[in-house]
């Protein structure tokens, strides 16, 4: 099987991250506006997202893209740091000793 290069991984990882912080936090405003205030997700976003107000559309948008930002900001961390110990613990390369 081939290694996938890091600017692919960034590029695959980044897109499936943003889409899935992304869905998570549509989820939850949707979740907030079916049921009662006490359980609203608004005290868990608040914090993360700069700009996040609740029921104003201004703060929905700054949430969209806070949470699409934060799964590059993921994958631009991951996976480099991935490739690194991946081949730090594959030990040194033996297949040129064929």
């Amino acid at each position: 099987m081939s290694e996938i290069s890091i600017g692919r991984g960034i590029w695959i990882w980044g897109w499936t991250l943003s889409l899935f912080v992304l869905i998570s936090y549509l989820l939850c405003v949707a979740f907030g506006l079916l049921v009662p205030g006490r359980f609203h997700m608004v005290e868990a976003w608040a914090p993360l997202l700069p700009g996040f107000e609740w029921l104003t559309v201004e703060g929905f948008l700054a949430g969209a893209v806070g949470s699409f930002l934060y799964g590059w900001y993921a994958a631009l961390l991951l996976v480099p740091l991935h490739h690194f110990f991946a081949r730090r613990s594959a030990g040194p390369d033996t297949s040129r000793d064929r």
